[in-house]
């Protein structure tokens, strides 16, 4: 029979690559923080919120490394951009008082949830993995949006719903909605390729 803890454990696609232990933990978290890490650098510059590749590589890591590691990552992402290395969208640092420094807190639940979904199998079907990656890229809307408006009012400049929405979502409904299809049929594919190399292996 079929736990509820053996039905968390299910792999996700970099445990078919490598073998699980510490160190390749270690190495799954460091890989993903350099990824988002140069996804960031994809950008379109905007005040107070640029548009980087940032959500885009947040589903896969979170989809690939699964919950736990996944989140990891991104708090470990989040950290060392604190801490004053050059990793956040147009090689900046962070500090908390920066109107888009809640996006990226966003990023960590957005990569656990989708992480989670993954080791259920939702990555692996396109309709289900439509639905991960979407509900994925509206997390990091409903932890930054809300520290946007704070910022803005903190800075003396207009704050309400609509200013709010203008600076941190209108103008990334297009991209994001690029990078959710985008994210929702790789990773059906990746698993795909990945089976294939397995059959090829065992021929």
């Amino acid at each position: 029979m079929t736990t509820n803890a053996q039905t968390a454990l299910r792999p996700v696609l970099a445990d078919r690559f490598v073998r699980k232990s510490v160190a390749t933990d270690v190495a799954l978290i460091a890989g993903g923080v350099a990824f988002v890490s140069l996804l960031a650098q994809v950008e379109i510059p905007l005040w107070p919120v640029p548009i980087t590749g940032q959500t885009l590589a947040v589903m896969l890591v979170g989809a690939t490394l699964g919950a736990r590691r996944g989140a990891l990552s991104l708090t470990a992402y989040m950290v060392l951009g604190l801490i004053g290395l050059p990793i956040f969208a147009g090689h900046s640092t962070g500090t908390l008082s920066l109107p888009s420094f809640g996006f990226v807190i966003g990023f960590i639940p957005a990569a656990a949830v989708v992480g989670w979904l993954s080791q259920r199998n939702w990555d692996k079907h396109v309709v289900r993995s439509i639905a991960a990656f979407f509900l994925a890229s509206l997390i990091p809307f409903a932890i930054g949006l809300p520290y946007l408006a704070a910022s803005l009012a903190q800075l003396g400049l207009p704050h309400g719903f609509g200013a709010v929405m203008a600076a941190g979502f209108t103008p990334f409904i297009l991209g994001g909605i690029v990078k959710w299809v985008i994210a929702a049929g790789a990773l059906p594919l990746a698993w795909r390729g990945a089976r294939a190399l397995g059959a090829r292996r065992d021929r």
